[in-house]
């Protein structure tokens, strides 16, 4: 050939144009899946992936290295997760063929009253500080897990954290941007910088970071068992520091602390069950969106239309008005899920949508009564749905000397309105954003993934799904799509919309598409980092082999072997 390999390149970007760089796949792909046949694992962190892979050539189950690799991104990605947060999780027991359910989350100080708040003279639960720290519930959820479905004991699981706490590790990008915007808000807070602001300042890109501290309190949590963590030395730390910091959290919270399997709830979206836990958390938000979306021909509105974003905003909307009102901690309310799931509710909440305008405000349909994401799948057939957060970013800013992490705000999220469901008392779950999600087709698995990012889960869950099924993507390109996101709906913590919100729409929609959903009323208003970050796993039962996904817009790696 005249021109050799450089003729055909050129002959390509001259028939393709700038915007489509990779030679297959869609023109926002941003590189293929990943696909292995004994092993998968994909996380928020490259390092955390490594990690888990090596537990699973090491003869380790998905859970075992699912917690390894949780352990690992309590360290190298402090800003969105550690065992001072909680936890969320689904398993796919491959033997016994059915999808479990874990909720890790803490409960509020029950000497914390209600009145405590007033008397300081505040009307909200504030973001930061002593009073949202609640439970931390990560440590024993790994134990929860590890008990039924572990193999390789915790010493092992915790030993590559342990090694990269003591001796160090490079800072990567997305994180250090994230640890300067936390340090802003939190260094003033008694113990933060001796462990997070080394010589004074946050970690630049590639800076090699040690938590010495860390590594004791995982060496502990290894030899001594969650009790080392609810009921020894690391308890009485955590009790001590916070009475000193005037907060209510003490011993007897964390040594009375249990987490809970729970059953998993599920919607056919299309001949596929997807699977979400039920309150606190907010998961069933995503069933809602997708039961409405069920009930149009979403295929032939195609992928990025404009009817398609202003259905999809405007099945949001719905769902997040019931969130608003019902989702909260089910040991202190009747939660009717089965009702807000159902195809039959689906079907008089669509009644409601506009195909023309967009809604100002919706009330719930019933009248009655930052974070990381991990999946690993093993070559036994076992697969891991985990979410696990400080809420906030790095937390409230509590951090006790000596342990090396930061304890969670994720009290915050209660509401101070006298008799909704969400309202602080003492002893109480919060309602919680982090979710795990899960599909499954014909009683097998299917789908393991999440997507980071606050309100933006049950969002970001529902668009993954419409990628896949209706659209056709492959499971990189459902990640990196152009998303939607919808902001301003009513919320568990009191805040009801009464403007319509605002959309933001990533970079990839068509400028008439966007004067067109103006048009129909909806606010557009760009934003920046708050489209989540999202990981994946799917079985390929033909050729039994895994795909793996990670998100482009974060540090993140799928990896397999």
């Amino acid at each position: 050939m005249k021109f050799g390999l450089l003729g055909i390149f050129l002959s390509c970007w001259v028939v393709y144009g700038h915007a489509y760089d990779r030679i297959t796949g869609s023109p926002f792909a941003s590189r293929s899946e990943v696909i292995a046949q004994h092993g998968m694992a994909a996380t928020s962190q490259p390092l955390a992936t490594q990690v888990a892979l090596d537990i699973l050539k090491q003869g380790g189950t998905a859970v075992d290295a699912a917690i390894a690799a949780n352990a690992m991104l309590g360290l190298v990605e402090p800003t969105g997760c550690g065992i001072g947060g909680d936890l969320f999780a689904m398993v796919w027991d491959a033997e016994q063929k059915t999808l479990i359910g874990l909720n890790a989350s803490g409960r509020s100080p029950k000497a914390l009253k209600k009145s405590d708040f007033t008397q300081q003279g505040l009307a909200n639960i504030p973001s930061f500080g002593a009073l949202p720290v609640s439970v931390p519930g990560a440590v024993d959820g790994w134990f929860m897990l590890h008990e039924r479905f572990g193999s390789l004991p915790m010493s092992k699981l915790l030993s590559p954290a342990i090694g990269y706490a003591r001796n160090g590790f490079p800072v990567s990008e997305l994180i250090a941007h994230y640890w300067q915007v936390n340090a802003e808000r939190l260094g003033d807070y008694d113990g933060f910088s001796e462990i997070f602001l080394p010589d004074g300042k946050t970690p630049r890109k590639g800076d090699i970071f040690k938590n010495p501290a860390l590594a004791t309190t995982y060496e502990k949590i290894a030899t001594g068992g969650r009790d080392a963590f609810y009921k020894g030395d690391i308890a009485r730390s955590i009790a001590a520091y916070m009475k000193q910091q005037g907060g209510f959290l003490d011993y007897q919270d964390l040594a009375t602390h249990t987490s809970e399997w729970v059953a998993p709830v599920s919607s056919n979206y299309r001949g596929f069950d997807v699977w979400e836990l039920p309150p606190n958390g907010q998961g069933i938000a995503a069933l809602q969106i997708l039961n409405i979306l069920e009930r149009y021909d979403i295929e032939g509105m195609g992928y990025g239309s404009a009817d398609y974003v202003h259905t999809f905003v405007e099945a949001k909307k719905l769902a997040f008005a019931d969130r608003a009102k019902f989702y909260a901690d089910p040991a202190f309310n009747d939660i009717p899920v089965e009702r807000l799931i159902s195809k039959q509710y689906a079907a008089t909440r669509q009644a409601l949508i506009n195909p023309d305008k967009a809604a100002k405000n919706v009330d719930a349909g019933i009248h009655e009564g930052d974070t990381i994401y991990l999946t690993v799948a093993d070559k036994h057939g076992n697969m891991v749905s985990l979410i696990q957060s400080n809420y906030r970013g790095m937390g409230s800013g509590m951090t006790p000397p000596g342990l090396g992490f930061v304890l969670q705000n994720r009290g915050q999220l209660f509401t101070m309105e006298e008799g909704h469901f969400n309202e602080y008392e003492p002893g109480k779950r919060p309602f919680h954003t982090i979710i795990p999600a899960f599909v499954t087709r014909n009683n097998e698995p299917w789908l393991s993934f999440g997507v980071m990012g606050g309100d933006t889960q049950p969002q970001m869950h529902a668009q993954i799904v419409v990628n896949l099924i209706d659209f056709g993507m492959t499971l990189q390109e459902a990640g990196d799509a152009p998303r939607i996101v919808h902001s301003g709906s009513s919320s568990p913590t009191g805040e009801l919309m009464t403007s319509g919100g605002t959309v933001a729409l990533e970079s990839g929609f068509d400028d008439t598409v966007q004067r067109e959903l103006i048009k129909r009323g909806h606010v557009l208003q760009p934003k920046v980092g708050i489209f989540g970050g999202y990981q994946a796993i799917r079985w390929d039962s033909v050729r039994k082999t895994y795909i793996g996904a990670s998100e482009s817009r974060s540090d993140g790696q799928a990896a397999g072997y």
